[in-house]
């Protein structure tokens, strides 16, 4: 039988701010020494009183412009009460009846709200006994709660790789799921009737990949539950990386269980009276799928180039630099080849340079004006394709610019005939087999003797003017 699965994303998200949700200790999710990073406050120590990080709440409110949703005039916090041992108050500040968020959407799929809390500590299991680092406890905390809008795993997959992308351009998060920094519950249900099947949550998946494997594992497990007659239980599961499956962990709780409370040490908010959230919108970047659209449109960026780009605001950002400098010199006429130059050894010489040297942008010593004037030579014949990449090279590795690299290496190109003619005819003296085989109808053979010829040269004879003189010398 055929089951119509129906999935509900709740998206965790540590906010990217100086000091925590409510208190002055330092936000630093690199720390690696447990239980420095806190204080009387997200400790909760009797008699302590939280303030609200205005940071946090901007934060918050900025995100849900971007998704279009409608921003709380009013909001408050609340107590939400259970008693856990990396939950230092016995209670998580948090927000239930009035979030900062409410609508929006993201990958066609609606948004139900967000709202903020504060994280919780860090268990750490050991053989014989559990630790706590509350360095996280009291970390200023973004929840997104989607409706049951998404029907597969690889759209819950796309709608988590969509939002950590946002994420990180607002600056809001750095989102790394390795880190916990960015964490996803997924509700699932499936059914054959028009109505909800019952609902299983899977909680804290921690990369993109769990999340569409624990998707799919759910659907296929509650399936084979009602091919057999039996009923889905509704719980709150886990998942198993190791043997790539969910378990049971416990019953779901509703929200009555946590005994929701307004919390009585912090004042409600009221959104449009405090004067750093009233221009908001004009600290919101260019968007993921704002780029896409324009990089497409402005510089005919092909479909399957645009993600490298948009998933990089930094080689972005350094291809639009290196074509509005080579544009500078160049008519509107030469802009497409320009642009096809600068793709190609952006994405897979500088890039395979960078991999091999472990270097990112911010380390690499090859600005966009030497790279620009790299791609000008190749624009102008005054070294081969085969000397850039050899000129990239030292430029990565020394930070040298193009035109010395090109003087010192001797690599300007020539189309000399005389002096492309006499290795030539060495190149065919040495390769009589090829240059029969070009006689006899072969092209491919002369691809082969151009390619010695460039490699006899060292990449500097025009390899067009190679080809030609080649093709003389071999039907004359």
């Amino acid at each position: 039988m055929e089951y119509k699965p129906t999935i509900g994303l709740e998206i965790h998200a540590e906010l990217k701010t100086q000091t925590k949700m409510f208190c002055g200790c330092l936000n630093d999710p690199d720390e690696k020494l447990p239980n420095v990073n806190i204080c009387p406050i997200c400790m909760g120590y009797p008699g302590t009183l939280p303030v609200i990080n205005k940071e946090a709440v901007k934060e918050v409110l900025r995100l849900g412009l971007a998704l279009g949703g409608e921003l709380a005039d009013y909001s408050r916090f609340d107590r939400k009460n259970y008693f856990y041992p990396d939950l230092p108050k016995g209670y998580q500040i948090s927000q239930f009846e009035y979030p900062f968020v409410r609508g929006g959407s993201l990958n066609g799929v609606k948004i139900n709200h967000i709202h903020l809390e504060e994280d919780a500590g860090k268990l750490i299991h050991e053989k014989d006994s559990t630790l706590v680092d509350f360095n996280r406890a009291g970390v200023p905390l973004m929840e997104l709660v989607t409706e049951p809008d998404i029907f597969s795993a690889e759209q819950a997959r796309l709608f988590a790789e969509e939002l950590r992308l946002l994420l990180r351009y607002l600056s809001a998060s750095s989102a790394d799921m390795e880190k916990g920094q960015m964490r996803v519950e997924a509700n699932i249900s499936i059914s054959d009737e028009e109505k909800l099947g019952t609902k299983v949550e899977v909680k804290n998946l921690n990369s993109l990949k769990a999340v569409e494997r624990a998707i799919n594992y759910e659907i296929k497990r509650q399936a084979e539950l009602l091919g057999k007659g039996k009923k889905i239980v509704q719980e709150t599961r886990g998942w198993d990386e190791d043997k790539q499956k969910t378990f049971s962990q416990r019953g779901k709780e509703e929200a009555h269980d946590y005994r929701y409370f307004p919390e009585p040490d912090l004042p409600p908010l009221k959104i449009s009276e405090i004067e750093d959230f009233k221009n908001l919108g004009a600290t919101i970047p260019e968007l993921p799928w704002q780029k896409r659209e324009r990089l497409s449109k402005e510089y005919g960026v092909r479909d399957d180039l645009v993600n490298n780009f948009v998933n990089s605001p930094e080689l972005a950002n350094f291809f639009e630099e290196v074509v509005s400098e080579v544009e500078a010199n160049e008519g509107t006429e030469a802009k497409k080849k320009i642009i096809e130059l600068t793709i190609n050894y952006l994405t897979s010489d500088l890039a395979g340079l960078m991999k091999e040297k472990l270097l990112n942008f911010e380390d690499l010593r090859v600005t966009p004006e030497n790279f620009a004037d790299l791609i000008e030579m190749v624009m102008e014949n005054k070294i081969s394709s085969r000397a850039a990449k050899d000129v990239l090279r030292q430029m990565v590795e020394t930070g040298a610019e193009p035109n010395v690299v090109v003087r010192e290496k001797s690599l300007e190109q020539t189309s000399d005939e005389g002096e492309i003619e006499i290795v030539a005819k060495k190149i065919i003296e040495q390769n009589l087999k090829a240059a029969e085989d070009y006689k006899k109808g072969g092209e491919n053979a002369i691809q082969f003797l151009v390619g010695q010829l460039m490699k006899e040269t060292r990449g500097k004879s025009n390899p067009q003017k190679a080809k030609e003189i080649l093709e003389k010398l071999l039907k004359s």
